[in-house]
């Protein structure tokens, strides 16, 4: 129990680090074409961006069915990923990019700092001059600013 919940915790922070990973290199990178849509602009709920939400979900489907059928520690992993997508949706989506109007109104310093960030890697519409390609994971410089609202207008 405790090694398989390990699993399920390491995998998580694995997937931070992923997620930076993917997001500098594929989709400021190979995949901008999907990628682009997010920070200049779409009509309509759905962004091509959206499509990363699939590309994720494959490993995370394929652990959980190869880990079912072999009762291994492949199912942990699979749920490792799946919450880390379930933490993405509600971090990015809801709380950064407020694509469903609820939880709008913060006064967490780590849930600001990170608004922060996703704020200044916005201002960059291009792919190239990039900063702030993780979700969770931010710079300190981001905290503890004295005006709450600088960077989030």
């Amino acid at each position: 129990m405790l090694f398989n919940t390990l699993i399920v915790i390491i995998t998580f922070f694995f997937m931070e680090f992923m997620a930076w990973f993917t997001h500098k290199f594929i989709m400021h990178g190979l995949l901008w074409y999907l990628h682009r849509d997010h920070h200049q602009g779409h009509e309509g709920f759905f962004e091509k961006n959206d499509a990363f939400f699939l590309i994720f979900a494959v490993p995370s489907a394929y652990c959980y069915m190869t880990g079912l059928m072999h009762n291994d520690f492949r199912l942990f992993i699979g749920i490792g990923i799946s919450l880390y997508g379930l933490a993405y949706f509600l971090v990015h989506d809801i709380i950064i990019h407020q694509r469903f109007k609820v939880l709008r109104k913060w006064n967490n310093q780590y849930i600001l700092a990170i608004r922060r960030a996703h704020k200044i890697h916005h201002k960059h519409f291009n792919k190239e001059d990039g900063e702030n390609f993780g979700m969770l994971i931010v710079p300190l410089r981001y905290f503890n600013l004295k005006d709450n609202n600088t960077l989030l207008k």
